[in-house]
């Protein structure tokens, strides 16, 4: 397949570099910052600029980009592109960039538009800290506007093919909901306990639970700053929903109830092992094909 990337950070350089190294795709990208481009081609992320001239030549175009960039780079590369192109995102949020594509799907009846999400990433941002492994074991979420089996497949062809081990169909309103709680809620309270007045003093006194828990703090902060106000009310419910629960522990230890306490520590700890459970369960079906799509 040829494969048009636009936006060369750490999503886009990554599925551009695991693209060149372990598969036969064409890669084509493109990025304003001409220093991304640069890394980008020193780091063998894609083959070829992506320009008005070849953008006729892709079967699929993945927007690696915040959804407020979206639509100038859609209005300058969809009437370029040959029928049954298939036009695809990697962005976190997807009830913005679902709407977008929403309202452009009539104008091109002949492409295929469905937005994506790769559950991957890492604390750093931009193409110098991508990797060729980064989409290795992830899911991918893909959430199908107006788009034929056969470009799903397409899609899903893509990510496996990068390292993903399948995709999960979804709609936009889950996407955004589970979202909230998976992987905003986790920034969200990252950032407000590495701001405590110990992080500071912190210094031999931590291991590893203080390294996993401040591990996103680490962030780029206006891309999520964009991602989280496009999903607010998700997500304000999430914070103010733990904020209920981080309450119920502080009102234990103030009232010295250590059998409340020990329910609260016990039910997380039983939530917990519940859940990891029912994740292998479901990733052992999704290798089966089970819950993935039948394409």
């Amino acid at each position: 397949m040829k494969i048009g990337i636009v936006g060369l950070g750490l999503m886009g350089g990554s599925l551009g570099r695991a693209l060149v190294a372990r598969t036969g795709h064409t890669v084509y990208a493109l990025d304003r910052d001409e220093d991304a481009m640069l890394k980008g081609g020193m780091l063998k992320a894609y083959h070829e600029e992506l320009t008005e001239d070849n953008a006729g030549e892709l079967d699929i175009l993945a927007l690696a980009v915040l959804p407020s960039q979206m639509e100038g780079i859609l209005t300058r590369f969809l009437p370029l592109l040959k029928k049954g192109a298939t036009v695809t995102d990697l962005a976190g949020v997807k009830r913005p960039v679902t709407a977008l594509m929403k309202k452009l799907a009539p104008l091109y009846p002949d492409l295929n538009f469905a937005g994506g999400h790769p559950m991957a990433g890492r604390e750093f941002s931009g193409v110098a800290h991508s990797t060729a492994g980064l989409y290795d074991g992830a899911s991918v979420l893909l959430v199908p506007v107006s788009a034929s089996l056969e470009a799903l497949a397409a899609l899903k062809k893509m990510y496996t093919d990068a390292g993903a081990e399948g995709v999960v169909i979804t709609d936009a309103e889950t996407h955004d909901a589970m979202i909230a709680y998976t992987s905003q809620l986790a920034h969200i309270v990252s950032s407000a306990y590495v701001r405590s007045d110990s992080a500071a003093k912190h210094y031999g006194y931590s291991a590893g639970s203080f390294r996993d828990m401040t591990r996103v703090a680490r962030m780029n902060a206006r891309m999520w700053t964009e991602l989280m106000r496009e999903n607010a009310d998700d997500l304000s419910r999430e914070v103010r929903a733990m904020a209920r629960r981080m309450t119920e522990y502080a009102d234990a230890l103030d009232s010295g109830d250590d059998e409340a306490l020990f329910r609260l520590l016990d039910s997380g700890n039983r939530m917990k092992l519940s859940v990891e459970k029912d994740r292998q369960k479901k990733l052992q079906n999704a290798l089966s094909g089970d819950d993935d799509i039948n394409v």
